[in-house]
């Protein structure tokens, strides 16, 4: 017998407004550095989705010394269309030559297609029409933009 082999379901694309970025300093692992990046709203558009992305929530950052890799825990809300809150956390990594990664942090708008951008959103929805959310893997692709963060969400089916 052979496993079916996954596909990727388009879910809806996040346009996530972010604040500036709080420099914590030192990070638990040598070499890194800590930041928090505050969610400040936006939106959610998509064929199985639609809703605003709540004022709450941040991205906790571990950045490599050199900048060229950083690791993030995103942890937010929405509310569905319907009025139902869904909670997100998505781990992702984002990579890219440290000049890239400079024009990113100068909020220059840089093409996605010059950096790795990808994460693995979880949801926690409650019983009703949204719960499939809680009951299937997603992974994304974001980009970063001056203000905001766009991520392109697929349901692993």
């Amino acid at each position: 017998m052979t496993p079916t082999q996954p596909t990727l379901e388009a879910v809806f694309t996040a346009e996530v407004t972010v604040g500036a970025a709080i420099d914590v300093g030192a990070g638990s692992v040598p070499g890194t550095r800590r930041r928090i990046v505050p969610i400040l709203g936006g939106t959610v558009r998509g064929p199985r989705m639609v809703g605003e992305i709540l004022t709450m929530g941040a991205d906790w950052q571990l950045i490599e010394e050199e900048g060229a890799i950083t690791r993030l825990v995103a942890r937010y809300a929405m509310r569905a269309s319907d009025g139902t809150i869904i909670t997100i956390v998505n781990r992702a990594i984002r990579r890219a030559p440290a000049a890239i990664i400079a024009r990113l942090a100068a909020g220059d708008a840089v093409d996605p297609a010059h950096y790795y951008f990808r994460g693995a959103p979880s949801f926690e929805a409650p019983p009703g029409p949204h719960r499939w959310l809680s009951e299937s893997l997603f992974v994304c692709s974001g980009a970063r933009a001056p203000r905001a963060v766009v991520i392109d969400v697929y349901r692993v089916a």
